[in-house]
């Protein structure tokens, strides 16, 4: 596979993780930047994060899969500015008929009615409380949440109504809420897990661009842990010849930090991310992409990716049972492998409004 046509020149991409911003696969026509023609050099501009606001009408988002362990989840944002090539999620932009690629990590969404939303949503008296995951697609605590706060007023929200949560992320601005967390934790509604791909600071630098260095995510364990707040070690996704070499290190690593548990997902290429996969590998690693696109094929029947139900987010075949049992074995030596709490829903209740009426009982 060669370059994509609508390449963006590196300066005007610098810190980004994908390298076009190739239209969606709803779209007729496709967008291009191109030179105009006239010999006159030009600047080159830097992409900028873009951010627009959009007012959902409902948040709670109802899952039936039966790979996941939750049936519902909340998204305080679409797109994710820290741009790691491999996101599962990029294909979710091509229904807002922006690109995957580019557009997925600077043309972003901000929902700052969000709260309010799920307020009201939580109030219904046709709600059954069960715990909400946060971060599955897109991450809650990328770089806009630090002046938005969207994450942090859905936070307080869940606390007031004591209902449970579980977060991913891979961002360390999650310790700004470590206040809300603990408390939380300390009644059974709260739950982190954090993502670790690779301990290799220059690897993670180049396929997740804008998220913490390694280091830094270990320390966010230790502090969430500190206080109290249980952390899953995420090995998320594990790259074939890439970072499955570090499985062992990363969750020795996790469990120095303070990590109670541990989990993995081999690397997955839906829909668009599949090209944008190939494209970033060919220009980092070409030494190491026939051997990475191998191994992707021979777990899924030939096929770069596939979707089928207990089978897409490990893969299954010869390679696919190694990864299974070196990690099942390192996560037994740390101590990874013990059963966790599940988060309580007993506590459920949403507090008064001004205005209501108070029971007499």
């Amino acid at each position: 596979m060669g370059r994509f046509e609508t390449d963006i020149e590196a300066d005007a991409r610098r810190g980004r993780g994908a390298a076009s911003r190739d239209t969606g696969r709803f779209e007729r026509l496709s967008r291009a930047d191109s030179h105009d023609g006239w010999d006159i050099a030009e600047e080159v501009r830097q992409i900028r994060t873009e951010v627009s606001e959009e007012s959902p009408r409902s948040l709670v988002n109802y899952v039936r899969s039966p790979d996941i362990p939750f049936d519902r989840s909340i998204n305080p944002y679409r797109g994710c500015e820290h741009g790691c090539i491999y996101c599962f999620a990029r294909p979710s932009h091509a229904y807002l008929g922006l690109s995957p690629g580019l557009d997925f990590e600077t043309r972003l969404v901000a929902r700052p009615g969000a709260p309010e939303v799920l307020d009201r949503e939580l109030r219904a008296k046709s709600y059954e409380v069960a715990p909400i995951a946060i971060g599955t697609n897109t991450d809650p605590y990328q770089p806009i949440e630090k002046e938005r706060g969207i994450m942090r007023a859905c936070l307080e929200v869940l606390r007031a109504h004591r209902h449970p949560v579980a977060i991913v992320t891979k961002g360390t601005l999650i310790e700004r809420d470590i206040d809300i967390l603990s408390d939380m934790a300390s009644e059974g509604l709260a739950r982190v897990g954090i993502s670790v791909t690779t301990l290799d600071r220059d690897l993670a630098r180049r396929m997740e661009p804008r998220v913490p260095a390694p280091a830094r995510r270990l320390h966010a364990i230790r502090r969430l842990t500190q206080a109290g707040i249980p952390v899953r070690l995420m090995v998320s996704p594990v790259v074939p010849a890439l970072t499955d070499p570090e499985i062992e290190r990363i969750l020795e690593a996790g469990a120095e930090a303070g990590a109670d548990a541990a989990s993995w997902i081999m690397l997955r290429l839906p829909h668009e991310v599949a090209p944008l996969w190939q494209d970033w590998l060919e220009v980092h690693y070409p030494d190491s992409a026939a051997r990475v696109m191998a191994r992707l094929r021979e777990m899924h029947g030939g096929k770069v990716y596939s979707s089928t139900w207990h089978k897409r987010m490990r893969g299954e075949g010869h390679y696919a049972e190694i990864i299974a049992r070196r990690f099942k074995l390192a996560a037994r030596r740390h101590g990874l492998d013990r059963p966790t709490q599940p988060l309580r829903t007993d506590l459920f209740a949403p507090p008064p409004r001004a205005g209501d009426q108070l029971s007499l009982f």
